[in-house]
């Protein structure tokens, strides 16, 4: 598995709210039969979920246990561990937001700056 990126060993609730939402696609019937286990510089067995993002190559630190637990208090899935079919709607619309607050915020402070410079 020689991808050329780095590779970055992170637990999940450390993601940002973008990774987490792209592993979620990545992976829309859960996490728990994608775990790998490897072995950290000091020899304990790691498992992980594997995730390859456009500069990062990520291995999600969780247990069985934990990838479960996680799905379940999800929102994002469903009752059998599925993700919500309109999630990447929401996603996509969630993030169409954002960049929308922040145009009107810059149009805002633009047209409070310039008010001032015309004192």
């Amino acid at each position: 598995m020689s991808t050329g990126k780095p590779r970055i060993a992170k637990d999940y609730d450390k993601l940002s709210a973008d990774i987490i939402n792209q592993i979620k696609l990545e992976y829309p019937f859960g996490f728990e039969d994608n775990l790998i286990s490897y072995k950290d510089a000091k020899g304990n067995k790691i498992s992980a979920l594997p995730f390859e993002a456009e500069d990062v190559y990520y291995l999600v630190k969780m247990t069985k246990l934990e990838a479960q637990q996680i799905i379940e208090d999800d929102e994002d899935y469903d009752d059998e561990g599925n993700l919500r079919e309109d999630f990447a709607e929401d996603a996509e619309s969630s993030d169409s937001e954002e960049e929308e607050e922040d145009d009107s915020y810059d149009k805002d402070k633009a047209e409070d700056d310039g008010g001032e410079d015309e004192d």
